[in-house]
């Protein structure tokens, strides 16, 4: 499996900014760890979706798309779980 490359879409940065350091840092090695494998253990792909998955980090959820064939990660939001689902 290649590497891929990972996109922050302007609502994720948002998202980051608003997060305390240390969390920020939690949440950035485990985006940073889908380069290598886009669809971990800990992922789960949305219902209703393409390819469209969440990545739970603490009380957070990152949710995100893979694009197998440009080998890109698009995250979308990074927020509580109680907001995640939301905004889909």
């Amino acid at each position: 499996m290649g590497s891929y490359k990972i996109e922050f879409k302007r609502s994720a940065e948002r998202d980051i900014r608003r997060l305390h350091a240390s969390l920020v840092l939690r949440i950035l090695d485990r985006v940073e760890a889908l380069t290598d494998d886009p669809s971990p253990r800990q992922s789960l792909k949305l219902a209703g979706t393409e390819a469209t998955y969440r990545l739970r980090v603490g009380g957070y959820r990152v949710i995100y798309r893979v694009d197998s064939k440009a080998k890109t990660i698009v995250v979308y939001y990074i927020r509580h779980r109680r907001e995640a689902y939301r905004a889909l």
